[in-house]
């Protein structure tokens, strides 16, 4: 079976959150979780030019992250009930009925992307749209997308159409657990790192 994946495009993404809010429309979720969320990132300073005039320099972009359904998925080992499992699909979901809500696949993951409902004391989590699959659809925050920042197929394919690079500052380096998706990075990357920009709205995309 193939294995699925998205591609996300930081040149494109204008931070408009439509990706994110279909996606919570869609499956119904409350207040707090966001399977798919939108990173604010910016870095500023101010440097003198030739004319000792003071300027301001900043780099800024948005990044739009779900689950990325590792090759090497934490979530999966760090689940003591078996209940955060992949498919043939390598989809990484969630059995609710074997899920305690323990928050261990929350904590292990580096995009914290499985989330708590406390309603239901369970783990929830992107799983692709599988029921959008089975139907021959694409996953709502694709086809959402007004930008087209956002691709979805056979990982790949997308590999053979876009590259390799799973990595964009300042997420955590993708290959250390093989993500499940391919980045083109924006244009103002290097110059993030240099001002060592950050995320600048870490309560909005905060798991609840």
């Amino acid at each position: 079976m193939a294995k699925f994946g998205f591609y996300f495009d930081a040149s494109a993404c204008s931070g408009c959150k439509t990706c994110q809010i279909a996606c919570q429309d869609k499956n119904d979720l409350p207040v707090g979780i966001r399977f798919r969320r939108i990173y604010e990132i910016c870095g500023a300073t101010w440097r003198q030019d030739d004319q000792n005039t003071w300027v301001p320099e900043i780099a800024a972009y948005n990044i739009s992250v779900a689950c990325n359904h590792c090759e090497d998925a934490p979530c999966v080992k760090a689940c003591p009930t078996q209940a955060m499992y992949k498919d043939d699909n390598g989809i990484v979901a969630v059995d609710p009925k074997k899920c305690i809500g323990c928050r261990y696949c929350e904590w292990a993951c580096p995009y914290g992307a499985p989330q708590y409902n406390k309603k239901l004391g369970i783990m929830q989590k992107c799983d692709l749209c599988r029921d959008y699959l089975a139907d021959g659809k694409v996953p709502v925050c694709l086809s959402s997308c007004p930008m087209r920042a956002l691709d979805f197929g056979p990982l790949d394919e997308l590999q053979k159409r876009y590259g390799n690079q799973t990595t964009l500052y300042p997420l955590p380096d993708g290959d250390l657990v093989g993500a499940g998706w391919v980045i083109k990075s924006h244009p103002a990357e290097t110059k993030a790192k240099e001002l060592s920009a950050r995320i600048i709205n870490p309560e909005e995309v905060k798991n609840g």
